[in-house]
């Protein structure tokens, strides 16, 4: 599934969040959209998933559909928030089913629920969940659907290093089955792990798009962290 953004630009008031931003997305393929804070990058996002309106003359295009307010592209798309937000009062497998039934979904892709040792805390109050199994209740969320794009703000926060792990590797399943994935995360190793190409925002601005071995091959250096520290950099 393809994702395009044409001349995106975007205005809160008097602040200019996004400046013009052309980038197309690969299919199959995981990119991390990174960049310094207030540098576009949520507000990117938000508008390939159609929660923000990018301002006129701006395009988004998905799997050559312009989005235009339409909704029906986003049941292609998993989104995987920081903090997952599910009412307090339902079990996680009342989240599960309530969701299927919204969607008309008979077959839901269930497989990290047994992956995550999720089966045991289905039964339990979301509100009664540790953090960590909110984490994967959300990544069992994202995933059910078998989405064609996959969009994951700090996907890893709080799950612990065996979950972590699982569920990267239920990633690079998802990439080579075709998904296209789109990343944000402070976590330079998960980056690593994950990323194949990078965008990196500054003020609004790509400063650079592409595969991350290219960048590391220009900044000489083998190391992303070191790679996004140079860039990070003020200006002298």
């Amino acid at each position: 599934m393809s994702i395009e953004v044409k001349r995106l630009r975007k205005r809160f008031g008097r602040m200019e969040v996004l400046r013009g931003v052309d980038l197309a997305f690969a299919t199959g393929r995981t990119t991390a959209i990174v960049g310094p804070n207030a540098a576009g990058k949520t507000t990117l996002i938000k508008a390939i998933l159609g929660l923000v309106r990018p301002d006129q003359g701006s395009e988004v295009w998905i799997d050559g559909t312009r989005v235009t307010g339409e909704s029906g592209y986003r049941e292609r798309i998993g989104y995987m928030p920081q903090a997952a937000r599910f009412p307090p009062h339902l079990t996680g497998r009342e989240v599960l089913s309530v969701l299927c039934r919204l969607r008309g979904a008979k077959d839901p892709n269930l497989e990290l629920v047994d992956l995550l040792g999720l089966e045991p805390h289905l039964d339990k109050r979301v509100g009664a969940l540790s953090g960590g199994s909110r984490q994967k209740l959300n990544a069992v969320v994202a995933t059910m659907f078998r989405p064609a794009v996959l969009v994951l703000d700090e996907p890893t926060a709080g799950l612990d290093p065996r979950a972590s792990a699982i569920f990267k590797d239920h990633l690079a399943k998802a990439t080579g089955a075709g998904a296209t994935v789109l990343l944000t995360s402070h976590i330079v190793s998960e980056l690593e792990d994950l990323a194949e190409d990078l965008v990196f925002l500054v003020e609004g601005q790509v400063r650079f798009h592409g595969p991350v071995d290219d960048l590391k091959a220009q900044a000489g250096e083998a190391k992303l962290e070191r790679v996004l520290a140079r860039l990070l950099e003020p200006s002298p």
